[in-house]
């Protein structure tokens, strides 16, 4: 670890204490873990302090762990991750709070905090369905208005039963029932033990 990284991680410990649940180091990044409870206020910390100054949210997802790493996952379902940058002291930062209902995952917007967060939040609502709660335009960003469910859980189906397409004799986009051929989605050398020639 480098002695930059070192004096982060010792800054990190010391201005936000307890609302670290816990701080770990993996391939020379640091990843902070917050209670959804502390999470704004750990947010404002990282933004406002002298020695922090997390001026930039470069990035903002939600992580489905259903099924991480392709076994039964003994924790909560979802989180919200965070990259953070401080252009004045050059150092990066992630952040994770995890939501604290899986069957309802919300956690409060940062949106007053970067609002650069505004079309993350919105994005990670339509594809995973996490709630923000004071995000004042939380609505569906990439997916149509009238989509049911959120495309990136792992739960959701591969194919769905309706498909849109616009009809230019009623000149409007319309839904009907899906006309697609199920397929086989595995590739033939992964599934034909002898295909190609292969041994395995």
């Amino acid at each position: 670890m480098t002695s930059k990284l070192a004096q982060l991680q010792l800054d990190l410990q010391q201005y936000l204490g307890e609302r670290i649940a816990p701080l770990s180091m993996d391939l020379g990044e640091l990843t902070l873990d917050v209670r959804p409870s502390e999470y704004l206020e750990a947010c404002r910390i990282l933004r406002d302090h002298e020695s922090l100054r997390f001026e930039q949210l470069i990035d903002l997802c939600a992580v489905d762990y259903q099924g991480y790493a392709n076994a039964p996952w003994d924790g909560r379902r979802y989180v919200v991750v965070l990259h953070l940058l401080s252009v004045h002291c050059n150092h990066r930062v992630r952040v994770r709070v995890w939501c604290p209902d899986d069957d309802f995952p919300i956690v409060p917007s940062v949106d007053s905090i970067w609002n650069s967060a505004n079309w993350y939040e919105r994005e990670a609502f339509d594809l995973y369905g996490v709630v923000f709660e004071g995000h004042n335009d939380l609505r569906r960003i990439l997916t149509d208005y009238g989509f049911i469910g959120h495309p990136f859980r792992k739960d959701f189906p591969i194919s769905g039963t309706v498909e849109m397409r616009y009809d230019p004799e009623a000149r409007r986009v319309i839904y009907q029932p899906v006309t697609i051929e199920p397929r086989e989605i595995v590739p033939r050398i992964v599934r034909e033990a002898g295909y190609g020639g292969l041994k395995h």
